[in-house]
């Protein structure tokens, strides 16, 4: 991998609201019901064109309380005959579904909803290795179907700011990026970020938001050195990056369940600095000095939780009848999905899935 993005990264829908209407309403169905799929969720309910249709659980009782909670007028849990989201699949009302379950499971559910003709909007890390990812998209080509990763952060406000900056050459030629991403969680092995039959570790489940920043900057870089601290399960607590590019440049990306961090970004160029304020996936703020005095913030405050840009990306792209997002092409989930098992080469981790 040398090349960079295949595609712009910047959206003309950046400065939209997103809530607002661009064609017919779609029904929604949700795959799972854990916070990310509750955050999610609330704010799909803000889209004036979204209509939470259904949701499915492995408990019908888990699916009828998400359902009563957020507004949905359909709850599959596990039957007898089917799962919960095979039942959702053949809801021949449902148009798009949302798959929020942990890494390991993606293959085989995103598999299920676009044999049954669904679109599909599907949570990062998007499978647990290429090869998965690679029979996904061939799948959705060959069937005219939508899918997207659902890499939220590369649709805010802050981040497509903090790329058209750098593009413009304000701070001039980039020279280095450092990145982070950490909190301490506890280790539970029944948890999905640690359990390594759901992709648990730090990189599948951090390191994309620092590695974001290098991408939407420098593209894929030339060479990867890779070193991690990781645990008796074989699941990486953290995990520490450098990029190298032939340009000259050098990237730095940190990512941890092991200890705080800043959960900043810096870029560095020839004639200036950006710094990202706020948590390193969701910017509030953008700090960007020329030289060695002139300095300007700009802040920014998404539209709910900020995943409301890539919902109307989704929106957007299935009404227009596209079968990809043209800023989160499927090219680039999966360079991303060979760039770490790259980078899971050289830490030694692996997961059952690799052996499908």
């Amino acid at each position: 991998m040398s090349a960079p993005l295949a595609t712009p990264w910047l959206s003309a829908q950046s400065d939209t609201d997103p809530r607002s209407a661009t064609g017919a309403p779609l029904r929604w169905g949700v795959v799972a019901t854990g916070g990310i799929a509750q955050s999610v969720t609330e704010d799909l309910a803000l889209l004036q064109d979204a209509e939470l249709y259904a949701v499915s659980s492995r408990s019908q009782a888990s699916a009828e309380a998400f359902a009563a909670q957020h507004g949905f007028g359909t709850a599959y849990g596990d039957s007898a005959e089917a799962q919960g989201y095979e039942r959702l699949f053949a809801d021949a009302s449902v148009d798009v579904v949302y798959v929020a379950t942990p890494h390991g499971q993606h293959f085989e559910i995103v598999r299920a909803a676009l044999l049954a003709g669904k679109h599909v909007l599907c949570e990062k890390a998007f499978t647990i290795n290429a090869g998965e990812a690679k029979e996904l998209i061939e799948l959705a080509r060959s069937r005219n179907l939508f899918l997207m990763e659902a890499m939220w952060s590369r649709f805010l406000p802050s981040m497509q700011r903090a790329f058209e900056i750098i593009a413009s050459g304000e701070i001039g030629q980039v020279q280095w990026i450092s990145a982070d991403l950490g909190f301490p969680a506890p280790y539970d092995p029944n948890a999905r970020i640690w359990a390594r039959e759901a992709g648990g570790g730090a990189l599948l489940d951090l390191t994309i938001y620092p590695l974001l920043w290098a991408l939407g900057t420098l593209g894929f870089p030339q060479s990867v050195a890779a070193a991690g601290t990781i645990n008796d399960d074989g699941v990486d607590a953290q995990n520490v990056l450098t990029l190298g590019y032939a340009s000259g440049a050098h990237v730095q990306l940190t990512s941890s369940l092991l200890a705080h961090g800043p959960r900043t970004a810096t870029v560095a160029g020839s004639k200036g600095v950006l710094q990202s304020i706020g948590s390193i996936n969701n910017p509030t703020e953008l700090l960007v000095s020329t030289g060695w005095d002139t300095k300007r913030a700009e802040a920014f405050a998404p539209v709910g939780r900020g995943y409301t840009y890539e919902l109307r990306e989704v929106t957007r792209c299935i009404q227009q009848g596209l079968t990809e997002s043209p800023v989160m092409p499927l090219a680039d989930t999966l360079a991303t999905m060979e760039f770490f098992d790259g980078v899971r080469a050289q830490l030694g981790t692996t997961y059952a899935n690799d052996t499908r």
